[in-house]
């Protein structure tokens, strides 16, 4: 569960990703069931950015009548994620890590031109 953590702790703001997609960034192929159990069961204090794991077609895979559909809705959108009927699109909020990205982290911000972009 702790690798499966880790990759939901990069996840970052304004990107998200599928169960299916951060089971393989965590070495655990076809494994977006194990993805929904770790969340399921990560203790409160990692403070995991649940909000950020989406179903792989872009749609939010809490029941709408929820109060956390509405919550993860919310949470999104505050970080600049269009959510449109429930879907978000893919092609454009996908979080595609790089690989220091997964290794280290994300990036700090640095002045243009001194991180190589």
């Amino acid at each position: 569960m702790q690798a499966i953590w880790r990759v939901i702790a990069a996840i970052p703001p304004g990107r998200v990703a599928s169960y299916g997609q951060l089971a393989a960034l965590a070495g655990l192929p076809r494994g977006a069931r194990q993805v929904a159990r770790a969340l399921r069961h990560a203790p409160a204090e990692l403070g995991l950015p649940w909000h950020r794991v989406i179903a792989v077609n872009g749609r939010i895979a809490i029941p709408a009548a929820s109060s956390g559909y509405k919550t993860q809705i919310r949470r999104l959108r505050a970080e600049g994620v269009v959510v449109k009927a429930g879907r978000v699109d893919m092609r454009v909020y996908r979080w595609a890590p790089r690989l220091d990205e997964l290794l280290w982290g994300p990036l700090p911000d640095l002045p243009e031109g001194v991180r190589g972009d």
